[in-house]
């Protein structure tokens, strides 16, 4: 009998609530309130979405013409491990770096159709700076093996949702470019270039060139 009692109490709330919630849903004002507030803060979202992606692309830069994307200088700190100055236009900064080989990741951004028309440039960014050592077993044990160059804001990394979606929209061609590894020296200078056929590093002083002799 008790919880027969229990029963009857819970069904009656249940049928109270139920009335509630009827007059609510069933009045048109709230339901209006409440469908323009779920699409304001939908598009407050999707606004929030387009200012990070519009940060992520501020973060690449035109292709120079001419020039050199970067200039790599090493300068020894101990044994196998360096200093390396990034030189990339008028902009200087310096990483460290473990290992006998280093390894350079670029991102471009190409355009096509509407952007080839509108006469957009092509860009790119330095991704990470990597380090190998010809010893495999050393590798686990560097205090630097690489540097993040460039990162995106909040996770927010539009050129690599293009890449994952293998979407372009008939508009961004979005690819990864590659400076396989080479050989690291104390006072050996690189630089960086974009090439028809992909990135080319190229030796700029006497050390890098005996560097690379060396190597192959």
């Amino acid at each position: 009998m008790q919880y027969d009692g229990l029963a009857w109490a819970a069904a009656l709330l249940a049928v109270l609530v139920a009335v509630v919630a009827g007059r609510i849903l069933f009045d048109r004002s709230w339901f209006l309130g409440w469908l323009r507030g779920t699409c304001g803060l939908a598009f407050l979202a999707l606004a929030l979405l387009v200012a990070l992606i519009a940060r992520d692309l501020w973060s690449y830069d035109a292709l120079p013409e001419d020039k050199p994307l970067v200039t790599l200088s090493f300068k020894s700190l101990g044994p196998q491990s360096y200093e390396v100055t990034l030189l990339e236009g008028a902009i200087e900064r310096e990483v460290l770096l473990d290992g006998d080989l280093w390894q350079l990741d670029v991102r471009l951004f190409k355009w096509k159709g509407l952007g080839n028309l509108l006469g957009l440039q092509p860009g790119y960014r330095l991704e990470r700076l990597s380090g190998r050592f010809l010893a495999i077993e050393q590798q686990n044990l560097a205090q630097h093996p690489r540097a993040q160059l460039a990162g995106s804001l909040y996770g927010v990394d539009f050129w690599r949702w293009l890449r994952m979606a293998q979407r372009d929209f008939f508009l961004f061609v979005p690819e990864a470019q590659r400076v396989t590894y080479l050989p690291m020296a104390d006072g050996a200078v690189y630089s960086v270039s974009l090439s028809p056929t992909g990135l080319l590093a190229q030796p700029l002083n006497p050390v890098a060139k005996e560097a690379l002799k060396d190597w192959r």
